[in-house]
């Protein structure tokens, strides 16, 4: 199949053209190539914008244990609707994803349904009580892309050293939630800054890859950036919702990490321009209005990623599009081993083309989701879906 004249952008490409696609990879793209009488012409709609499709470091499908928020289908229906081909999944189910056995299950599930790539991660200790590791050293090296805690950090010490050892000879990455138990009640800024420090300094002395998620002070992504600069492989995402908005401007919605102050987002801002965050990933992390009620911290974050990263970002001039592209698409794509993420013959025929200027205001029936548990439902932003393609099959929205 082919699209002409519409705009084509990846991380270093931003050109009016035509893509070509069969039997789900990129088989041409250039300028004023294409002479198929049969081809989608864009030349009408010149605020259409196709991106190579974004991948989600971090996302909650709630599958198995709590479907009733989100399961393997419409957590994949909401991913296309955001303009996503490819997740991954965190580890906190019911049961906990501790075992090979259960990841294994959860990624055949996905794949029997075949809307999306779904990557499951492995919790770092069993059940995710911060203690017991003796599964990671079961692990064939290259088993497992990353393993992790995410919700909580684990506490101590000596256990996350021996986690950092056995990762590294497993060639494991580590995500880590960066959040000391200590000050979780008192005071989350000290609560992320103290676990991000110590994670640091423990991983130093090993080696490996550690990830840090949903990165949120100024103080942390400082420290990461100084163990970068000192030629650690450490690194990190920042979520959309914590780009977007301060704690006030939300009235306080409780998320985890929660929302910060204006510099804190500066900085997080600057860690995207200088490479410091090599990624954007939503955290999307459904919950039932009860629940959130009752002080559930998180949100949805799948289908208002590209809306509010492009309305916060790009119209204010603090990223360009090939830039966006890269923190939402090339990058993480890397990162999971996809071959996908550009715009280039041989990748993966994933695409989201975007209405760039069309201005829309965030309903709840907008969402796939089973969920609706956003605080930027009312708000108006810039960028709304019109298609996903994955591997080639069209979803027309």
């Amino acid at each position: 199949m082919w699209y002409k004249n519409i705009r084509l952008v990846d991380d270093n490409q931003d050109f009016i053209g035509d893509i070509c696609f069969k039997n789900g990879i990129i088989i041409a793209i250039g300028k004023n190539i294409c002479q198929d009488t049969d081809a989608i012409d864009f030349k009408r709609f010149s605020q259409y914008v196709l991106f190579p499709a974004f991948t989600d470091l971090h996302a909650h499908f709630r599958d198995p244990g709590f479907t009733y928020k989100e399961d393997l289908h419409s957590g994949s229906r909401a991913a296309l609707k955001g303009g996503y081909t490819a997740v991954n999944l965190m580890p906190n189910t019911k049961p906990v994803c501790s075992s090979m056995e259960i990841v294994h299950d959860v990624e055949n599930r996905a794949k029997e349904i075949g809307l999306i790539t779904v990557n499951q991660t492995l919790s770092m200790t069993k059940n995710l009580q911060g203690q017991d590791f003796e599964h990671l050293k079961h692990l064939q090296k290259g088993e497992v892309l990353f393993v992790t805690d995410d919700g909580r950090g684990v506490s101590d010490d000596e256990v996350m050293r021996e986690i950092f050892t056995i990762c590294k000879e497993k060639d494991a990455a580590i995500m880590c939630h960066a959040e000391d138990p200590k000050f979780s009640k008192t005071d989350m800024r000290v609560a992320e800054n103290n676990m991000t420090f110590r994670d640091i300094n423990l991983f130093k002395e090993i080696g490996g890859h550690l990830h840090f998620c949903h990165v949120s002070t100024k103080e942390a992504i400082e420290a990461i950036r100084k163990a970068q600069k000192e030629g650690h492989h450490v690194t990190c995402e920042v979520t959309p919702h914590h780009l977007f908005a301060t704690g006030s401007e939300v009235n306080h919605y409780r998320v985890n990490p929660p929302f910060r102050e204006q510099e804190d987002i500066e900085s997080l801002i600057l860690a995207l321009k200088d490479g410091v965050a090599c990624a954007i990933a939503t955290d999307h992390a459904p919950h039932t209005q009860e629940e959130k009620e009752a002080g559930a911290p998180g949100m949805i974050g799948l289908e208002l990623a590209f809306p509010l990263c492009y309305t916060k970002l790009v119209k204010n001039n603090y990223l360009s599009l090939n830039q966006l592209v890269d923190k939402m698409s090339t990058q993480p794509s890397r990162l999971m081993q996809l071959n996908k993420g550009k715009l280039q013959v041989g990748m993966d025929a994933d695409f989201a083309i975007f209405d760039i200027e069309n201005e829309f205001t965030v309903f709840e029936d907008l969402f796939e989701s089973k969920s609706v548990n956003s605080p930027f439902i009312g708000r108006k932003v810039f960028g709304k879906i019109i298609q996903t393609i994955r591997k080639g099959i069209i979803f027309q929205w």
